[in-house]
């Protein structure tokens, strides 16, 4: 597996409707199951991400190799990433 640093990215930074964007692509992307439980509305996995970036436990990274943003768990953060 090849190991590359990655650039955390302020979400402070990102205009509101990039973070939106963002936020939105990203929980498309990740696949949970919920059971037989109702899964939330985007809008509310939206706004848990949010909550998370907010709270410090999740970052959104910026990978130069592939040259994409995503967000990521704090405590999976690579210790040689670039703030």
């Amino acid at each position: 597996m090849n190991r590359h640093r990655f650039v955390v990215v302020p979400f402070e930074q990102l205009s509101p409707e990039a973070l939106t964007g963002l936020l939105e692509a990203y929980v498309n992307r990740e696949g949970t199951d919920y059971g037989h439980m109702a899964p939330p509305s985007l809008r509310e996995k939206v706004d848990q991400v949010r909550r998370q970036l907010k709270e410090g436990s999740a970052v959104i990274v910026f990978d130069p190799a592939d040259q994409s943003c995503t967000v990521m768990p704090r405590h999976k953060l690579p210790t040689d990433s670039t703030f």
